[in-house]
Order: structure tokens, then sequence, then C-alpha cells
């Protein structure tokens, strides 16, 4: 289970080092691979290898013939990298990833439970600021009895 957050900095190559409370969970010790790809909401998604497949194969079942459908693969699939720590932890972010999330250096390490999000600090910034200033934000449907 991936949880918590770190706020993190890319170097000047790109790469980013894994808090290293999560590499050998994430990696399985450095025996598996990661997959790192982008999220229509703007960040990045960050999952074991092994944990990718599962929704990977979700994402190819999409109908081709749905616009929102092709629209979620299209990125899903379409920015998936396999990559692997390197011997320090780092985990490098393409330029085409980069770009896509507005990443330039500070970034967000947040757990979702089977995957890690990862979010240019501005942006995550904004995200919180929104939920602070919206009041009592409402639940998605189906969710009408949670509480904390």
């Amino acid at each position: 289970m991936f949880q918590g957050a770190s706020q993190l900095n890319l170097d000047a190559k790109g790469r980013m080092a894994v808090p290293t409370r999560v590499r050998d969970p994430l990696t399985a010790g450095g025996t598996v691979g990661v997959v790192l790809t982008a999220h229509p909401d703007g960040c990045l998604l960050l999952y074991p290898a092994p944990g990718w497949d599962p929704v990977r194969a979700q994402v190819m079942a999409f109908p081709s013939t749905n616009a929102q459908a092709s629209l979620w693969k299209r990125v899903l699939i379409g920015f998936a990298e396999d990559l692997a720590l390197d011997g320090a932890g780092r985990l490098l972010v393409s330029p085409e990833l980069r770009t896509f999330a507005h990443i330039e250096r500070r970034v967000m390490f947040v757990g979702q439970g089977s995957h890690f999000e990862i979010w240019d600090l501005e942006g995550w910034n904004a995200q919180l600021e929104r939920l602070r200033s919206g009041g009592n934000p409402q639940l998605p449907p189906g969710m009408e009895n949670f509480s904390l």
C-alpha cells in the first residue's frame, strides 16, 4: 500500500530520487521495474510494473469508437514508459512527461494505494487551495455514507 506525500526536486537531467521508504516496496527489492505515465488531470502516475499490467489491460479494452475513451487511452498508454530506478534510487522523467505535467523542478510525490501520483508543486498547491476554498467538497456518487 503506497501512501504519504513527499516534496522532491528533479535534478538538471530530469532525475527524481524516489523516497527511500518506498523504493523496496515499489520495485520489490529491485527485482521489478516501474511504469511512468501521464494522467488526463495533469499529473504523472508511477506504478510497479506488475501493478500496471491490469490497468493497461483495462485501458486497452476501452472502445476505440468512443472519443472520451480514446482520449484516456492516448494519454495513459501513449505516454507509458517502462523504467528502472538507477543505482542511486533515481527515476529519469522523460522530457515528454515533464512537459505534459508542467514539471520543471519541484514535485509532490503522493501515494494513492496502488501507485503514486507525481505533481508539479504549483499544480498540487493549486488543487489543495481549490479544495480548501470550496467549502464542503462533494463526494462522488455512491460515497454518501463515507465518514472520517
